[in-house]
């Protein structure tokens, strides 16, 4: 009888468990979506203040801001905004670890009750650490590839730089190719799988980024070709990073 409640008891924190993660998951989600959008506001908020120049700052000086001085609850809203891309960005960092530790150590502690033999009980605080532990080595790795796919680059433009001539003379072949040409393709395309411009932001590209794996992760959607697309939309939003951005603004005409 002991055996079967445990064993009953280790099926709902495994329910439990699940339904935490997918509602957690969602809230993070949102509050990713609602970070990206407020920035995107803010930054066209400040380009609108910035073409206006003096006449900007008198009226916020002036009647706009002894209007919004007389409704605080507008105020308030505005403030909120200004500030949810930093809190929000903290919070939803918080509670994706907690979602990721609490859930591993539910699912631990379900396995354990259901069977104690194959499956250890461990504590909470060891799943915390090892979380941690794991964040970092994935922040290092990734930053390693990023360093390494820029050296890469940066290695392809000095060696045409230096041998683009001989490159020119010798005709299309093995290693003739212009590493310009090739980085201005790859960025187009990436942007157009996004469905972005190519004088778009990092907060615009993200948001792309986001509604196109939505649509076309294989758990959501069961078209034959979704899993390729989702790969190709992956591998698009990872090759637009801030340094490529930059790299593509700053290529040389053509």
């Amino acid at each position: 009888m002991a055996n079967a409640i445990r064993k009953w008891v280790g099926k709902a924190i495994k329910g439990l468990a699940s339904a935490q993660a997918f509602l957690l998951g969602g809230l993070v989600s949102l509050l990713e979506t609602g970070i990206l959008l407020a920035k995107s506001f803010i930054r066209g908020c400040a380009l609108l203040v910035s073409m206006g120049g003096c006449l900007a700052v008198f009226l916020l000086v002036g009647p706009v801001g002894a209007w919004l001085f007389s409704h605080p609850a507008v105020l308030a809203a505005l403030l909120v905004l200004l500030f949810f891309p930093i809190l929000g960005a903290a919070f939803s960092s918080a509670l994706s670890a907690y979602r990721a530790i609490c859930t591993a150590y539910l699912l631990n502690l379900a396995a354990h009750l259901q069977s104690p033999d194959e499956h250890p009980y461990r504590s909470y605080n060891t799943f915390r650490q090892a979380h941690r532990q794991a964040e970092e080595d994935a922040a290092r790795r990734e930053q390693e590839r990023r360093e390494q796919q820029q050296r890469a680059w940066e290695e392809r433009f000095r060696q045409w730089h230096q041998q683009g001539w001989q490159y020119q003379q010798a005709g299309p072949g093995p290693g003739t190719a212009n590493p310009y040409t090739e980085f201005k393709t790859k960025f187009e395309k990436s942007c157009a799988i996004l469905g972005v411009p190519t004088n778009a932001d990092s907060n615009k590209i993200k948001l792309a980024y986001r509604r196109q794996a939505k649509r076309y992760h294989p758990d959501l959607n069961k078209d034959p070709q979704a899993t390729r697309q989702f790969q190709e939309i992956n591998d698009a939003y990872e090759f637009l990073s801030d340094d490529n951005i930059r790299r593509y603004q700053n290529l040389p005409p053509a």
